[in-house]
């Protein structure tokens, strides 16, 4: 059998409060796969939400049955309702796409043929970003060339979870035992032949995620520059090196005026404000190792990243 010819592919939504958005969604969605002409699924992966959402989706997986639901037990977050999808889908490629049509799935097609040519993982690269402010645009664009710098595995800047990955690497996903996930840090970090297709990104249908964008975006930076890289620790410790020899000469600078050349006017206020200085790095610091060791924390206690409630295949 030629797997290029006859695949099943999976599409997993990660989903949180979106019933309006639900059906949109799947009218350019469902599309989309028809052209393709493949076998498919969608998946959603639901952070029980406070609105219809849930009704919305069993209510279209009547009319489709390759529309999937998986629920979770409580809210775990966008980024375990999307490695829950992506480890439990049956596919031979998974594309991770957001319900909010920002991402368009008629780029799905461009994803799938870079696969055809021999590739493991296709992420979609934006060429733009519509109906976003400046401010978004400016933290998106500094956020990644920081995770980088930082960073031991490079990863694409201007790119979000939308993309296709095969089940060579959704295996090793599944090896991966970190609570703390970074889906597209982890996916960076498995390797293998990548590569991107460059997209348009629309304005989003609906008016405003629910998600916490902004403070999830600054969650998922802090994940991507702690849990793939030592390098802060590394950047703290010349930090301190240096501040201890500045401190040093500072001293010797007092010694010599005040005990050698009996100098009344000395640098003690200046020494005062190193104190103050010094306290401020100690702090830093502190609250540097408190990230590292509160991942460590979370993963040595090996409890279940996500929680599913229920799972219905719609068979």
């Amino acid at each position: 059998m030629d797997v290029y010819e006859n695949y099943l592919l999976s599409v997993v939504v990660p989903v949180y409060n979106e019933e309006n958005g639900i059906e949109p969604f799947l009218e350019r969605t469902e599309k989309v796969l028809e052209e393709i002409g493949c076998d498919y699924e969608i998946i959603f992966s639901l952070d029980p939400s406070t609105d219809r959402t849930y009704e919305v989706i069993k209510e279209n997986m009547k009319r489709n049955r390759r529309i999937k639901l998986i629920t979770m037990s409580r809210r775990f977050r966008q980024a375990a309702a999307t490695m829950a999808g992506v480890l439990n889908c049956g596919g031979d490629i998974c594309v991770v796409i957001d319900v909010d049509l920002q991402d368009p799935p008629e780029v799905i097609p461009e994803l799938v043929a870079k696969w055809k040519e021999g590739y493991d993982v296709v992420y979609a690269q934006r060429i733009d970003r519509q109906g976003e402010t400046r401010i978004r645009k400016l933290i998106d664009l500094t956020a990644y060339r920081v995770i980088n710098f930082l960073s031991q595995v490079d990863i694409p800047v201007d790119t979000a979870d939308f993309r296709l990955i095969n089940r060579r690497v959704i295996e090793e996903l599944r090896k991966m035992p970190e609570t703390n996930m970074f889906f597209r840090g982890m996916v960076s970090y498995i390797g293998f032949k990548q590569t991107a297709v460059r997209y348009h990104r629309e304005a989003r249908a609906e008016d405003e995620s629910k998600y916490n964008r902004l403070f999830g975006e600054f969650r998922m930076g802090f994940h991507g520059i702690f849990c793939f890289s030592s390098k802060p620790l590394e950047y703290v410790t010349f930090l301190g090196a240096g501040i201890t020899a500045i401190g040093s000469l500072l001293f010797f600078i007092w010694f010599v005026q005040k005990k050698l050349l009996k100098q009344k006017e000395t640098i003690v206020s200046g020494l005062a404000a190193l104190v103050w200085f010094i306290g401020g790095i100690q702090v830093f610091v502190s609250g540097l190792l408190g990230e590292y060791v509160t991942r460590i924390y979370d993963d040595v206690k090996g409890r279940q990243r996500f929680i599913i409630d229920e799972f219905d295949e719609n068979k």
